[in-house]
């Protein structure tokens, strides 16, 4: 089907929402817009990072998530406390495939759930005298570790916990950071807040521990990368392009990452930014407190890789611009070869994108490199700033939902009718079995990376395994059955 025009793509906005009743019709046509790249902020077309409408099954995760999931989790060395029942910490563990080196339980603790495990006595008495205890007790299982985080859960906040007074009490006993994050799921109105929090956090407690320290030798040529969780070795994959050119990675956030890692990142000449999301705070911060320059990249397709390192480059010397064209043109045959393999069999399929973080607008390139059409596009958590960034990506009159609801996302899909979709994994059978092609884009649906040019191989060999599997012959989407 060829994407709507923008009188269709109206209409079928306005299709959907007559279900809803008069109030919640009202407030979610705010979040659903036909998109105009002539609009220079999202804002005026399109409301977001709002509370969601309680009964419209949305999407989203919790400020936890945000926290411990994204931003805290993938720090291999610190031991990352879920405080609170046991459920959040086994769901939250090993999901997202950050991946990592070291010694799993010795001097890396990744994939590891650590809970303090809440029962309804703890819910009485509090949780105070368990929290230290379980750090006393890890300290000696597990005396590697450079530091604890400790993530609280709901039951933690609605009962008062001071666990701010054990984190200060055992970081005192332990010579080491012992950090205490107040993101209770309930905090914001979805994961982002999460982010946030973890921000401040890192900010607050991990930061300035090397603010007097002057030993660290430095090159003119030191990066930061951060927002990058290494999903399937995404971080390698970048950071191999950026070793290339002549960069030297100091520090790597937070996807096999180190805590020692995170405090050298002010050191950096240059701020290299993947996720604006979830790490847009720091890197304003350290812009403000350290005058460290940032900049968001993009190393999704040979498209907008190249366009990224060559921006990149132009931060630093004729050194890395050289560099810079070196490394494209050395990947060049490599990705004309990926290109002339499947985009004869991706060529003009249409993709409808419905993630968080960055990927509804990043990814975009890489479709497009292979020939492939985005016709819709949404966030789970973005604010009106990721929106500003995405209308420029997207074609005009495509659709634009922001925490779109199950029923939203599944009628745009009957109508608009994508040959792809791409979302997360409470969307994934639901769409499979409508007999829609799917990909799981949250965690690369456990293959990857994503990220570079290796990473670009592997999307469009995933893309075209998905796309043209011959199980889909198999299957009927509902609208092609006959009645």
């Amino acid at each position: 089907m060829c994407a709507m025009k923008r009188e269709e793509a109206e209409a079928l906005i306005q299709e959907v929402l007559e279900v809803y009743p008069e109030k919640a019709r009202k407030d979610r046509a705010k979040h659903l817009t036909v998109n105009d790249p002539n609009v220079e902020q999202a804002k005026k077309c399109l409301v977001s990072n709002r509370k969601s409408v309680p009964g419209v099954m949305t999407i989203r995760g919790c400020a936890y998530a945000g926290s411990k999931g994204v931003v805290w989790g993938p720090i291999k060395d610190m031991i990352h406390i879920s405080h609170g029942p046991v459920g959040c910490g086994q769901y939250s563990r090993a999901g997202r495939r950050n991946y990592y080196t070291g010694h799993t339980g010795v001097n890396t603790f990744g994939t590891m759930n650590f809970t303090s495990d809440f029962q309804e006595k703890d819910i009485v008495f509090g949780g105070d005298k368990k929290l230290e205890k379980m750090i006393d007790e890890m300290e000696t299982l597990f005396p590697l570790n450079k530091g604890i985080s400790i993530q609280s859960e709901c039951p933690v906040g609605l009962i008062g916990d001071d666990i701010e007074s054990v984190a200060k009490k055992k970081t005192k006993e332990t010579d080491k950071p012992v950090v205490a994050l107040r993101c209770e799921g309930f905090r914001g109105v979805s994961q982002s807040l999460g982010h946030h929090i973890a921000n401040d956090a890192i900010r607050d407690s991990v930061l300035p521990r090397r603010d007097d320290d002057h030993s660290f030798e430095s090159t003119p040529y030191d990066v930061a990368l951060t927002g990058d969780y290494n999903i399937g070795g995404d971080a390698w994959a970048s950071r191999i392009l950026l070793e290339e050119m002549g960069l030297r990675v100091i520090a790597q956030w937070s996807g096999d990452g180190t805590i020692s890692e995170l405090e050298l990142a002010p050191k950096a000449k240059v701020n290299l930014l993947h996720c604006y999301r979830s790490m847009n705070y720091l890197a304003r911060h350290m812009e403000e407190k350290y005058g460290l320059p940032w900049m968001e990249y993009n190393f999704f397709g040979p498209t907008k890789i190249a366009e990224s390192l060559r921006k990149i480059a132009d931060l630093f010397d004729d050194k890395i611009k050289e560099g810079a064209e070196r490394v494209i043109e050395k990947y060049q045959s490599e990705m004309d070869a990926v290109i002339a393999k499947y985009r004869p069999r991706l060529e003009g399929r249409k993709v409808m994108l419905y993630v968080g973080g960055l990927r509804p607008r990043h990814v975009i390139g890489a479709y497009e490199d292979l020939g492939m059409e985005i016709v819709g596009a949404g966030y789970e958590f973005a604010h009106n700033d990721d929106y500003d960034r995405t209308i420029k990506e997207m074609g005009d009159a495509t659709l634009l939902y922001d925490d779109v609801t199950g029923y939203e996302l599944e009628e745009f899909v009957k109508r608009v009718r994508p040959d792809l979709v791409g979302s997360g994994i409470k969307e994934k059978y639901i769409f499979q079995k409508m007999g829609i092609p799917f990909r799981q884009m949250h965690s690369w649906d456990y293959s990857g990376p994503y990220h570079g040019y290796d990473g670009f191989a592997i999307f469009a060999r995933d893309m075209d395994m998905t796309l043209n599997n011959p199980c889909w012959d198999k299957l009927q989407a509902p609208w092609k059955k006959v009645a």
